[in-house]
């Protein structure tokens, strides 16, 4: 009883920064109340002898319950309940607003605006390597990510956040335009114009899932892709996956397709196809 007060003792000690972390990574005073809430329910419920440094170990498991809940909240979003533009109703509106406004003046409401639309890694590597100094290595360990590329989603958060693009201006539209239009064909089943964005030896790779959903597992040359894609990305939607521009299919309101492409200039050179649930799960998309 000694060492969970102990425990008790020092987790409130470290409530206040727990909380000004879930705070700025979800953008509800109530939610972060939650995760907090849940970060001494699994303190609780651990081998307390096997922490050495108990801050970090929180910021840590805080970290963590963020990211599953924007992850949860980015699903929601994507399957819109009919009627209702698929919006979580406030039980209290009065309420969603006071909160709203302590959180708008507590961020700022210019960031609070940018960082709804990072992507749920991207904002949690910004809040905690820029707000609260939280090393990369840790940040990596908390997204499943090396270092480096934890390093990586915090400079494109902060590029975002600045007002930047996440490429230089000329390359990021240039690059958005190719597969814009190679979107735009394959719905309009525009042969010529999916072979003027596709380089002549441009390759497709399928994984086994995508195969199984009636894909080819492999094709070389503009025309055979051109010919596939021709007519078929009906369900398709222009998306960032990992900062990349590529698309996601989304069948029966679940994203079921990714498909990530590599370009080379103005033309694309490489398709990749992949139906992986486990593997769609580990990107981060950000739909366009």
């Amino acid at each position: 009883m000694r060492e969970k007060n102990v425990w008790s003792d020092r987790f409130e000690a470290e409530r206040g920064r727990l909380r000004a972390v879930a705070l700025r990574m979800l953008g509800s005073p109530s939610e972060a109340e939650d995760a907090v809430q849940e970060a001494w329910l699994r303190l609780s419920r651990s081998d307390s002898g096997g922490i050495d440094n108990l801050g970090g170990w929180l910021t840590t498991v805080v970290g963590r319950i963020c990211l599953d809940m924007l992850r949860a909240r980015t699903k929601r979003r994507e399957e819109p309940i009919d009627g209702d533009g698929g919006e979580v109703p406030h039980a209290d509106p009065a309420a969603a607003a006071d909160e709203q406004a302590a959180l708008a003046d507590s961020v700022g409401l210019a960031l609070l605006v940018v960082l709804e639309r990072l992507t749920p890694a991207e904002r949690l590597a910004f809040v905690l390597h820029d707000m609260f100094d939280v090393p990369f290595e840790e940040i990596g360990r908390i997204v499943d990510r090396t270092p480096a590329a934890a390093r990586q989603l915090a400079s494109r958060a902060r590029r975002r956040v600045q007002g930047l693009p996440d490429m230089p201006s000329a390359d990021y539209e240039r690059r958005k335009g190719v597969v814009a239009a190679f979107l735009a064909a394959s719905r309009g089943g525009d042969f010529a114009g999916l072979l003027a964005v596709l380089d002549p030896d441009v390759v497709f790779h399928a994984d086994a899932d995508a195969v199984r959903l009636g894909s080819l597992a492999e094709m070389h040359g503009a025309a055979a892709v051109a010919q596939t894609f021709k007519g078929r990305a009906t369900a398709a939607r222009l998306a960032l996956i990992d900062g990349e521009f590529g698309l996601a299919v989304i069948l029966g309101g679940e994203l079921r397709v990714v498909v990530r492409m590599e370009l080379g200039g103005d033309r694309i050179v490489g398709i990749e196809s992949i139906a992986d649930p486990d593997a769609i799960a580990g990107f981060e998309i950000a739909y366009l």
